[in-house]
């Protein structure tokens, strides 16, 4: 798998974890896990109203249910989740109140995406991490096409607080169907110079009305790095192509040392480019002249990925 997504990328499923088809996700927020298909049975649940009042009713999505202290629902298509409110006869106050969210299930058991949607370069990759240099900050990012405001999103270590590492909240941004959210995430008693002997378990919830998912991203900082494009010139009188390291990479260069592609484009030749590969910082082009130079790098030890092309060489 490519180093600029995660190590180890995988859609989790409370199922492997619990034997119930319905789980606690917090405080009166439960989880029921849908088979969808026609075949499959629903899932009963049973919701009891937290009060001493016997005169007590149920609705959901303020819609009347039934009678009772107790509250028996079969769950397995989106109309049966949602919010149960117990309130009271006398007051009709609310007493009480529970969400069921569905999370959708195959025959096997894996959970079917819906919220989410995969990156163009592979279609099981929901969550990817990246880091521009050795600092221990990342930069986690993922995609929607639901454009609903109910959206909710969750980034947190898998590990809890006992892990070090903090995500910022989620930023949105929209272009065209499709809306990209992204996360700073740092951890905090990271050393670029020690070897990393554990990985970061960074896990994603997604809640939509009555929608749940959840995703899991396992890696070491060295592989998901992804440096930014070099900063470059190129010299058409003498065909000398220079360039410096990223501002963002760590220091000091000879710990952190990168290595380097340079593409030239003839304007002669339309459609081919000349791919040279250097350690060095500079580069001189057989032929001076008039070309379109581009340089990119990535770290020279643990071959990460390639950072972007950079601007074309003035």
């Amino acid at each position: 798998m490519s180093h600029l997504l995660c190590a180890l990328l995988s859609l989790l499923s409370f199922a492997a974890l619990l034997e119930s088809a319905q789980w606690k996700l917090q405080e009166n927020v439960f989880v029921i896990e849908s088979q969808w298909d026609t075949e499959a049975p629903a899932t009963n649940v049973e919701l009891t109203c937290d009060t001493s009042e016997e005169g007590v009713y149920w609705e959901k999505d303020s819609e009347w249910k039934q009678e009772g202290k107790t509250l028996r629902a079969a769950v397995k298509e989106f109309p049966d989740a949602g919010n149960y409110t117990c309130l009271s006869q006398q007051s009709h106050q609310v007493l009480s109140s529970h969400l069921l969210l569905i999370a959708k299930i195959n025959s096997q058991g894996h959970m079917v995406r819906w919220i989410l949607k995969s990156f163009e370069e592979s279609n099981k990759t929901f969550l990817k991490c990246e880091a521009k240099n050795y600092s221990g900050i990342f930069t986690c990012s993922w995609m929607t096409e639901n454009t609903s405001p109910n959206v909710k999103f969750t980034i947190r270590s898998l590990q809890g607080p006992q892990a070090g590492v903090s995500c910022s909240s989620p930023v949105a941004v929209t272009e065209g169907a499709l809306t990209t959210f992204t996360a700073q995430c740092q951890q905090h008693n990271f050393c670029p110079f020690a070897e990393e002997l554990q990985p970061i378990d960074i896990f994603l919830e997604a809640i939509d009305v009555v929608e749940y998912e959840n995703y899991t991203c396992s890696f070491f900082i060295r592989d998901i790095l992804k440096p930014d494009p070099p900063q470059c010139q190129y010299v058409a009188t003498n065909g000398t192509v220079t360039w410096t390291y990223p501002r963002t990479w760590s220091t000091p260069n000879s710990y952190f040392p990168l290595t380097f592609k340079v593409k030239v484009k003839r304007q002669a030749k339309k459609h081919k480019y000349q791919v040279y590969d250097t350690e060095e910082q500079s580069l001189q082009l057989q032929s001076p002249g008039p070309a379109q130079v581009w340089v990119q790098a990535r770290d020279c030890c643990y071959l990460s990925s390639w950072s972007d092309w950079s601007s074309m060489c003035r």
